[in-house]
């Protein structure tokens, strides 16, 4: 495939774009709303200028999309990396309104991010960059405007900083601007495990569906932070059999079964599943392409391209990470008769808490862990039945049923709402 086109296929917004043509035909949906719908609300860039531990004066810059905010408030979590693009905060930020629609949640669609190295970065400097950019986005943030959350490199530790340096502004503490905070700043019990716990129980609805028994059940998860460790434990404890995993620095392999238990011991240590001795060492990428039940890419966007489409060889994918099946994958995939659970149904157990924790902060008065992992229970179930539903009715895959399911309730919302003018 040629250079541009394999760029084409990887670029996630175009990735998004594509998945919500199919499915606003599919709804005929009209020419006006499908322009409301696929544009972002607001697209705001900031300059950082952050004072190093040097002495030195360094810029840093920051992006935060609100995509859609008919259902209500603006929900997305804010990440640090060094190769974050406009297009792929564009594309998260959609595919966070789609996700809060597919688990009927009174949210809409952000994302936020911060050009950056973290492991370049000392905390004080970490900490600097992010009351910056929460200073310059005070006038867009708040819990009935916007409320981020953790992502990739920012953990609650993050989230205290932005709830800390917001609620200087407002001059009284809120704790609801953000979710994902540490228990005695307003957190939730069970959002930490809450995505990985998210993707088993999907999981279960999918293997019930074709008369699997998790016992008899091998799972391989790529990706071995947050989600995947939490995805690992709560598989394992279930009585799947968790035959591969891997992380940035190297994979995994055991045919009979990991004992994740042991594994998450070894990574307090070793901080990586690289050197686990009771199984054998595998690359990452070739662990997408073993052979096993249930596959779980829980890493990054476009791990499954029409590159290696081909050589997957699960039954069922559930997607813990955003986007890590390209739309030309899709249709390989589903000519394999592949059952794919989407990354807006699969992986929205974190969002789910994370409106757990809001509604908790809204009223001050919190529930103990059994409560909230009923509710997710409950919600998640109940939005993949619906997406079965959608997908049976109007004979489509599982990804084209979400996206209708998520823009029909969005369309629906927009058109009783309508237009300001």
């Amino acid at each position: 495939m040629p250079e541009l086109e394999i760029n084409k296929e990887t670029n996630p917004f175009d990735a998004m774009v594509a998945r919500f043509d199919v499915a606003a035909k599919k709804l005929n949906l009209d020419e006006g709303l499908y322009q409301v719908l696929i544009t972002p609300d607001r697209e705001i860039g900031v300059a950082l200028p952050v004072q190093m531990d040097n002495g030195k004066l360094q810029v840093f810059k920051g992006y935060r999309v609100q995509h859609n905010l008919a259902r209500g408030p603006a929900k997305g979590g804010i990440r640090f990396a060094p190769d974050i693009t406009l297009d792929e905060i564009r594309a998260l930020a959609a595919w966070m309104t789609w996700k809060c629609a597919v688990v009927n949640i009174p949210f809409g669609g952000a994302k936020g991010g911060i050009i950056c190295d973290p492991k370049t970065l000392s905390l004080g400097e970490l900490e600097r960059i992010t009351r910056r950019y929460t200073a310059s986005l005070i006038d867009i943030l708040g819990p009935d405007r916007d409320v981020p959350a953790p992502d990739v490199n920012t953990d609650e530790r993050v989230m205290a900083w932005i709830m800390d340096t917001y609620s200087m502004h407002v001059r009284h503490t809120v704790t609801g601007v953000v979710t994902g905070k540490p228990l005695d700043l307003g957190g939730s019990v069970g959002r930490v495990e809450a995505t990985g716990r998210g993707c088993k129980i999907v999981t279960d609805r999918a293997i019930s569906r074709f008369n699997m028994k998790r016992e008899n059940t091998r799972v391989i998860i790529q990706g071995f932070g947050n989600v995947g460790s939490m995805a690992s434990r709560a598989f394992y404890e279930a009585g799947y059999s968790v035959i591969g995993v891997s992380d940035v620095y190297g994979g995994l392999f055991n045919p009979l079964g990991l004992n994740i238990t042991k594994l998450l011991n070894h990574i307090k240590e070793a901080k990586t599943v690289v050197g686990f001795p009771d199984a054998e060492p595998i690359d990452g990428k070739t662990l997408l392409e073993q052979e096993c039940d249930v596959l779980v890419p829980a890493a990054t966007e476009n791990q499954i391209t029409s590159q290696n489409a081909d050589r997957i060889q699960a039954k069922i994918i559930c997607e813990g990470a955003n986007g890590p099946t390209t739309a030309q994958a899709d249709e390989i995939l589903y000519d394999k008769k592949i059952f794919i659970i989407p990354d807006i149904l699969a992986n929205a157990g974190g969002v789910t808490v994370s409106y757990f924790e809001w509604v908790q902060d809204r009223m001050g008065y919190f529930w103990n862990l059994r409560t909230v992992n009923e509710r997710l229970q409950e919600i998640m179930d109940n939005s993949f039945d619906a997406v079965v539903a959608y997908a049976d009715r109007h004979n489509v895959n599982m990804r084209i049923a979400a996206y209708m399911l998520a823009i029909d309730r969005v369309a629906y919302t927009t058109r009783e709402r309508g237009i300001y003018a």
